[in-house]
């Protein structure tokens, strides 16, 4: 019976279908009719855009969706149907399309798919706003099940994040009304980095909305200030969502370069219904940024440039799958996590799956609610609340069970399985010398730095031409403007962005006369 069972399932896993979705702003694809809704740059028949400009662009798009080849692929920034029957016309193994656009506005979305199109259908933004971009949902038949996908183009961040959350709203209320559990994914350019709360929380322009974001509030990639990742998918009796962005190390996380900042404003958010291995489920860590060299090339996007390039925008792509055994490789990725036991790991990947063991960790500064732990000749990390069982001086192995970024900052909230091994004293020979290392190296941070000298004024201490912000814990008392202190254990740490120091303790300082 056993074998019978086992041959069953081999020959279900061998007829199950994996398929590829990628999600790409083509960056104004516009056809060489006038509407009147053109932008200025895309009046057909100018020296901006003409023939051989749409020529030259749509050779270039054609290139990105064959090495794609993607089975469904979703489009934003296309000017008309026209246009997107260009791209259909020159793409023989796309069988179905569809597309979507509010009449006065400039661009729409569209969709191209090898798969079977059911149905279509517009959600509506506002009544009244008759420029906003509706949301397209495309429901597809793969292998005899429902897949549903809704193609976005939020607001762009001209405008404020009340504008985005208008889509954002709108969307959750389409699908709170699926009665059904149907697997879904949102895709598309949210003009929203995967952590928008955090990016956007100091720039006054965008955050109108007193730190609520559509991406991370409304559609509930983020509870409790904390960002969801894939344990959290089956147990919530929320509608959350899982962003794909979380999959890859953060330097890796970028679909778009602007003034030298790397963004995140193409997402694909998956329901929970894909991690419940019924119907299709998603492939775990699929997920990608594609950049081939002719895309991207010393730092740079190759943007489109009025007689070459391609895009502002990199395509983002994702693997998903009708084999209901599909777990082997999410068991994988989780086996690796915790045989990985450097502190490099957590700062690449900013939140964890499973429990990872850390051996040696040196408690080399602790206070009432926190402990920085270091590797020798490692990094260090701060350690929140939990440090009832850590000693001074004390050499551990511990198990990390979770982690959080707060304000830009990594920090452990949760361990168990604490072992002594042993203790030093010279402990405080693993601070760093303030005057020997750049205090602003972000590898740094974390760490306790020491013998920094110079003239306390206004939250700043001021050193060698330069300054840095220091931040009193709230049992340290300010001290007086226009003060020379030395700072004898100052954690470094960041702050939305900004490196600063922290004083946990009086004894941290002192002031000199």
């Amino acid at each position: 019976m056993k074998i019978i069972l086992i041959l069953l399932c081999c020959i279900i896993s061998l007829n199950a279908l994996n398929f590829k979705v990628a999600s790409y702003n083509v960056e104004n694809f516009f056809d060489l009719k006038y509407d009147g809704t053109e932008y200025e740059e895309y009046k057909p028949s100018s020296k901006h855009w003409n023939k051989n400009k749409l020529k030259i662009k749509l050779k270039n798009i054609l290139k990105v969706i064959n090495h794609l080849d993607a089975q469904i692929i979703a489009l934003q920034e296309i000017e008309s149907q026209k246009a997107l029957d260009m791209l259909f016309d020159k793409l023989p193994q796309y069988r179905y399309k569809a597309f979507l656009k509010n009449q006065k506005s400039s661009i729409g979305v569209g969709v191209l798919s090898k798969f079977k199109i059911i149905s279509t259908n517009a959600i509506t933004i506002s009544k009244i706003d008759l420029y906003s971009r509706p949301i397209l949902e495309v429901i597809f038949k793969i292998d005899n099940f429902k897949f549903k996908l809704y193609n976005n183009h939020w607001r762009s961040k001209r405008a404020g994040e009340n504008e985005r959350i208008k889509y954002a709203v709108a969307l959750k209320n389409y699908i709170s009304k699926i009665d059904d559990d149907s697997d879904y994914i949102l895709v598309g350019d949210f003009n929203s980095n995967y952590n928008e709360w955090i990016t956007f929380e100091s720039e006054k322009k965008l955050n109108n909305t007193y730190g609520i974001t559509g991406i991370n509030h409304v559609l509930n990639t983020v509870i409790n200030d904390k960002l969801i990742i894939q344990n959290d998918m089956l147990n919530s009796n929320q509608r959350i969502h899982y962003n794909l962005w979380l999959e890859l190390n953060k330097e890796e996380r970028f679909s778009t370069i602007f003034r030298n900042q790397k963004n995140t404003p193409d997402n694909i958010l998956l329901s929970t219904f894909l991690f419940d291995n019924k119907n299709i489920s998603y492939l775990d860590n699929s997920f990608d940024v594609f950049k081939p060299s002719y895309l991207y090339k010393h730092n740079r996007i190759t943007r489109w440039n009025k007689n070459s390039g391609y895009s502002d925008h990199l395509p983002i792509i994702a693997s998903f799958t009708t084999d209901t055994n599909n777990s082997s490789q999410y068991i994988k990725d989780q086996n690796s996590i915790a045989n990985n036991n450097k502190l490099n790991y957590l700062y690449e990947k900013e939140h964890i799956r499973k429990p990872i063991a850390l051996k040696n960790m040196v408690v080399i500064y602790k206070y009432q609610n926190g402990a920085i732990l270091q590797e020798v000749k490692g990094r260090s990390i701060y350690v929140y609340k939990c440090v009832d069982d850590l000693k001074i001086g004390g050499i551990y192995n511990l198990v990390v069970n979770d982690v959080q970024l707060y304000n830009g900052l990594l920090e452990i909230t949760s361990i168990s399985d604490i072992s002594l091994i042993s203790v030093v004293k010279n402990y405080k020979t693993l601070y760093k010398n303030a005057s020997k290392i750049d205090i602003f190296d972000k590898q740094y941070i974390n760490d306790i730095i020491t013998s920094l000298s110079g003239i306390y004024k206004k939250r700043y201490l001021y050193f060698k031409d330069k300054k840095i912000r220091l931040f009193f814990s709230k049992n340290v008392k300010l001290i007086k403007d226009n003060t020379k202190i030395t700072i004898n254990s100052g954690h470094l740490s960041i702050y939305k962005g900004q490196i600063q120091i922290t004083i946990h303790k009086k004894s941290d300082i002192i002031e000199h006369d």
